[in-house]
């Protein structure tokens, strides 16, 4: 298997996902495509799960996009209208919800960069909510240096979370930024040293998984939907959001929680 999915006992409610091919830069192949694909299906339809942390293995680099000496002959063979196995077929059916790229994982995605991110690496951090970043790391768009246009996440959700010059510099330079000025321009929520690293993120994990489910996929939900809408429509469609939250037993847990002086106990209901 090219990727882990765990549940540590220790953090009850999460997801730990590792892409796992150190060897290779953890880039994705075919398989790393379809078994990743088929782990974000599982964690959306999976009501026990409330955070999902994604990680690579070994400590040089988080994804380097795609392994192209597997997908590019691939690819190529299909333009041809030539015939694809079965399993290769699949692996391009993918490739959109392995990068999260138009596919809703309905739970919270914390990134955990070990290393360098690039291409389509960089593609499924921009899918995450939260990231946390080691010194070493880097983040780049490397796809006009190669004649291509980034198709992943980036150029529909990047100039959304950094600003419109931030954004170009990646897209169209394809040059590398080092995680102290991927911090600075907000690409990551900080940096931190290696041993650190998937503490920090399980933690973040963690208070999210703690708080009220319904509550939180709404909010997520909801800001991922009022980001393009004007301002009128956003203030009365997170009204509309809201307002069926304040009826749930876990907001009346809370405020019995609240007044017992007691952490709450959330059932997602």
């Amino acid at each position: 298997m090219s990727v882990r999915c765990e549940r540590p006992d220790a953090h009850p409610h999460v997801a730990l996902v590792t892409l796992d091919r150190p060897e290779r830069a953890n880039a994705l192949d075919l398989d790393t495509l379809r078994e990743l694909a088929a782990i974000w299906r599982r964690i959306a339809d999976a009501d026990d799960v409330r955070c999902a942390v994604l990680t690579g293995s070994g400590d040089r680099n988080f994804c380097s996009g795609m392994d192209m000496r597997s997908t590019i002959p691939v690819s190529q063979r299909l333009a041809r209208g030539e015939r694809l196995e079965e399993h290769e077929f699949e692996a391009l059916r993918s490739v959109s919800v392995a990068l999260l790229a138009g596919f809703d994982l309905q739970t919270p995605l914390v990134c955990a960069v070990n290393g360098h991110a690039r291409a389509g690496g960089l593609d499924l951090m921009l899918a995450s909510e939260l990231r946390y970043a080691v010194p070493g790391a880097t983040f780049a768009l490397e796809e006009v240096a190669l004649g291509l246009y980034p198709t992943g996440n980036a150029t529909v959700l990047l100039p959304r979370q950094v600003g419109w010059a931030h954004a170009f510099d990646l897209l169209l330079t394809a040059r590398p930024i080092d995680a102290e000025r991927a911090a600075a321009i907000g690409l990551v929520n900080a940096v931190v040293e290696p041993e650190a690293l998937l503490p920090t993120a399980l933690a973040a994990a963690d208070a999210i998984a703690a708080a009220a489910p319904l509550a939180v996929k709404a909010t997520r939900s909801g800001v991922r939907e009022l980001l393009s809408e004007p301002l009128e429509n956003a203030y009365r469609r997170q009204e509309e959001l809201g307002k069926p939250l304040r009826r749930t037993e876990d907001a009346r847990e809370a405020q019995r929680a609240f007044v017992e002086k007691r952490p709450p106990k959330f059932r997602g209901a």
